[in-house]
């Protein structure tokens, strides 16, 4: 979950990285009382999850007040790259910066390890200076068990070649920082820019947080942090039936049992939808395990309630959990959702394979339900679904 400025910003400060004070607020005239408080002026701040804030007119001074008032009314409801402004920080306004830096810890999936990053060229797009000058970006790979503490910091700031006279304090907010990255349980924690001001502070201005989702059940704090704005209604709902469901912009819904049949599942639909219209997946949606009458239900109910999908595509192989079972939960899935009041009227194309596959498609054939079609091969079976989406 990749968090906004103002929540980064907010676990920094709970965790002793040096930031400046700051409030978010969603309505201009708060703005006036914010900046106020903050001693009169202020910077506005567009709260998106995107880069380029400034380049759109993102980030503005407020000399005053009433300046504020204007600037977040400006600001409040702005388009940047897709992503609508319901809220803009009135951030404290930075004493003179004297040069700006970058740091960041992250998890390197491909060394299997942590890594640390620091450039002394702050404030620009840092993959292009890694691009142009990867020279001035030092990565630092951090021991899990080790962590970070003082002495592993000088050590990332002495190979990013930090100057002396910031080298010390510069350690010590990477040490917080690495302090807020395990704390969080977090993905990435960047600072861009980390600056020294010209009374000699360090300040994080600007930062970014992406926490780990599968850490959620030990960080229960971590669900207010949510955008509940911006979240697709059906992935929202998903959620809170415990079910890996993605939205996607296509015809096809689908429903499979394992991430990775899932993915495939996803790519002979969108091969096969190329002979039919181009029509596409409409989602990933795996059940896990266990297929249940209830979770195929609610997977179902999700599924048929996306206006877009045009046709379902049941997509089984059966291990631990054998193919019986789920065509039992498919057919009582139906009767359940018919029972509650939901009317099914788009297709469902079955194709079971694995343990007690046999069993499976007898039980389906037996239902002889008019909306559900068995195809036994997964080619034949998306092609189905395809078909049948593009002659919606």
């Amino acid at each position: 979950m990749d968090l906004f400025e103002y929540q980064a910003r907010d676990l920094f400060a709970k965790h002793g990285v040096p930031v400046l004070a700051g409030e978010v607020i969603d309505t201009p005239e708060a703005a006036r009382e914010a900046t106020e408080r903050l001693g009169g002026k202020s910077v506005v701040k567009a709260q998106v999850k995107v880069g380029g804030r400034g380049k759109a007119g993102g980030v503005k001074l407020a000399a005053d007040p009433d300046e504020a008032v204007a600037r977040a009314t400006d600001i409040l409801g702005m388009d940047i790259k897709g992503h609508t402004v319901h809220k803009v920080m009135i951030a404290e306004l930075s004493p003179e910066i004297e040069a700006e830096y970058y740091v960041s810890y992250l998890l390197d999936r491909t060394n299997r390890t942590f890594l640390a990053m620091a450039s002394v060229q702050g404030g620009m797009d840092i993959e292009e200076v890694a691009e142009k000058t990867p020279e001035a970006l030092a990565k630092v790979p951090v021991n899990a068990v080790e962590g970070v503490d003082i002495e592993k910091a000088r050590e990332i700031v002495a190979q990013a070649k930090f100057p002396a006279d910031v080298a010390e304090k510069v350690a010590e907010a990477m040490v917080t920082l690495w302090d807020t990255f395990v704390a969080e349980d977090a993905l990435l924690v960047e600072v861009n820019p980390l600056v020294k001001t010209k009374d000699g502070r360090i300040l994080a201005l600007d930062g970014k947080v992406s926490l780990d989702a599968n850490a959620d059940f030990r960080q229960p704090e971590h669900e207010a942090l949510e955008d509940k704005d911006a979240a697709n209604p059906l992935e929202a709902a998903a959620k809170a039936k415990g079910l890996n469901y993605v939205k996607l912009d296509g015809e096809v819904g689908i429903i499979g049992n394992g991430a990775g049949l899932v993915m495939s599942t996803l790519d002979v639909v969108a091969y096969a939808g190329e002979n039919h219209g181009g029509v596409k997946p409409a989602n990933f949606l795996d059940i896990g395990g266990g297929a249940s009458a209830e979770v195929m239900a609610n997977g179902l109910e999700i599924i048929l309630g996306d206006t877009d999908v045009k046709s379902v595509f049941v997509n089984v192989f059966g291990g631990i959990t054998a193919c019986d079972e789920v065509a039992n939960g498919i057919v009582q899935a139906l009767e359940l959702l018919a029972s509650k009041g939901e009317k099914v009227e788009k297709p469902l194309v079955v194709r079971l394979d694995g343990n007690n596959a046999e069993l499976g498609r007898k039980i389906l054939s037996d239902a002889n339900h008019p909306l559900v079609q068995r195809v036994d091969t997964m080619d034949g079976a998306a092609d189905k679904a395809a078909e049948l989406a593009a002659a919606k």
